[in-house]
């Protein structure tokens, strides 16, 4: 640890205090290693602020001592976007202490919340009032407001609601020198010029350390219906989208599954798709709405009746309650663990496309990369409804650290021009993160990197906040 790092901690520790201030190296070392166990970092301290003044004050003083910051909520990024380096350099900002609901107004479907505020917790609180945040996925219990809004997470209702960002109408945060921005006003109209919090909003720490965050909620639902399907390919749940959203607006989630990856899921975790017979593909669907309850369910079943008649599907059951709903959820939420325990570890993409193009691509990409690499297997799983897989390749003849060793960079080349050929993108819902920061720099538009890297050198040009990630 540099002298630079011992004045900040005992600056730090003399004006915030030890509940702050962590050098315990066994409290630090469970935040040092990313939730898919893929990077491991140092940190020379872990700072634990509880107020957006005590983050005014580190960041202030970080940025003095040009101490490098790794802004982290539930760590649970899927690349690598909130785990510090092996150089010992850096230090992780926790905003987990920041939890506090600031205010929540059911009238206008709004609420303030801080940065730390874990997303299952809020979900609960808001349902006290019959009110709701249109986010969900399978990190709901670790995942935090702040690292949502700082990598624009997606999850499962973007199909109607879209993504995290689309909810949030203001939000506060710090800037690296340790001023502040702030525009959770409930202002509808502010015409200031452009709306400089929205770089926060997939910023990926690299701009400021958002706080606190205002976001348009909805009405807790009192009808749903959740359905799961047969289907004979990817075109043909493209059709069965197409009827579904012409036949009713309520439709929130559009899952495309694999046969592959549910026959995982039975067979590590004994969950087995409610359907019976021999189905290439499978697509879950899920309707909500402020009707009569029942009432979803029963349009629901009129729609999928007229698929079926029209050979749109191939059979399909209803979810008959809540329970029965959330079990088919729940094998949809466990496929990754479950591939992942069967099959070994892959080779992961998190891609988007447009959505019309989905079926041509998965085509194209799983016949190339199978005839590429003899014993290679592609499955692809996920928000069909908003053109977003899930992408993994997995080796069937060898052992998987020496596929990704050596094969691995590779084929996520290959993977990336198809996905740009399509006109898509590397990463859907992710981020960047260190993860995918290269192959940035090789696909992305010149101008879009450009405006990037002088933003980061205007905002934080000491390069303090969460270095490696995102920007080339």
């Amino acid at each position: 640890m540099s002298r630079g790092h011992d004045r900040l901690i005992a600056e730090l520790r003399e004006k915030l205090g030890a509940t702050v201030v962590v050098t315990d190296p066994d409290l630090i070392a469970p935040w040092l290693t990313d939730w898919r166990g893929r990077w491991t970092g140092k940190a020379a301290a872990m700072l634990q602020p509880g107020t957006r003044e005590e983050v005014s004050t580190i960041l202030a003083a970080a940025n003095e001592a040009g101490v490098p910051l790794v802004p982290q909520g539930g760590n649970s990024s899927m690349v690598g976007g909130a785990t510090p380096d092996q150089s010992g350099d850096m230090v992780i900002l926790s905003l987990r202490r920041m939890k506090e609901i600031r205010a929540i107004d059911p009238e206008t479907r709004q609420c303030v919340v801080e940065a730390g505020m874990i997303l299952a917790t809020l979900q609960d609180e808001l349902a006290e009032v019959g009110l709701r945040l249109p986010l969900d996925l399978g990190a709901r219990g670790s995942a935090t407001i702040g690292g949502l809004v700082s990598t624009n997470a997606g999850g499962t209702e973007v199909l109607r609601h879209g993504t995290m960002g689309e909810q949030v109408l203001g939000l506060e945060a710090v800037l690296a020198d340790g001023s502040v921005i702030d525009t959770l006003s409930p202002l509808k109209k502010d015409n200031r010029g452009p709306r400089i919090d929205r770089m926060m909003i997939g910023g990926e720490g690299q701009f400021g350390v958002i706080t606190a965050v205002r976001l348009q909620l909805t009405a807790l639902p009192s009808d749903r219906a959740t359905a799961w399907v047969g289907v004979a390919s990817p075109q043909a749940a493209l059709k069965l989208l197409r009827f579904c959203e012409q036949e009713c607006d309520a439709v929130e989630g559009f899952e495309l599954l694999p046969k592959d990856s549910l026959a995982a899921a039975e067979a590590v975790f004994d969950l087995r798709a409610p359907l019976d017979g021999d189905h290439d593909w499978q697509v879950l669907i899920e309707a909500k709405g402020e009707s009569e309850a029942g009432t979803l369910n029963e349009k629901l079943g009129s729609i999928l009746a007229g698929a079926i008649e029209q050979g749109l599907a191939q059979d399909a059951v209803l979810a008959q309650s809540e329970a029965q709903a959330e079990a088919f959820w729940s094998i949809r939420h466990h496929l990754s663990d479950a591939e992942k325990r069967h099959y070994g570890m892959a080779n992961s993409h998190d891609i988007s496309v447009p959505v019309d193009a989905m079926p041509a691509f998965l085509k194209e990409v799983r016949d190339r990369i199978e005839a590429d690499y003899p014993g290679a297997w592609v499955s692809g799983y996920g928000h069909l409804g908003d053109g977003n897989i899930h992408l993994h390749v997995r080796p069937m003849d060898r052992a998987s650290d020496d596929w990704r060793a050596t094969e691995g960079a590779e084929i996520e080349r290959k993977v990336h021009d198809m996905i740009v050929a399509h006109g898509g993108s590397i990463s859907a819902e992710h981020g960047i993160g260190q993860m995918k920061r290269d192959e940035f720099a090789r696909l992305g538009e010149p101008a879009r990197l450009a405006m990037l890297r002088a933003l980061k050198q205007a905002l934080d040009p000491k390069r303090i906040l969460n270095p490696g990630k995102l920007i080339p």
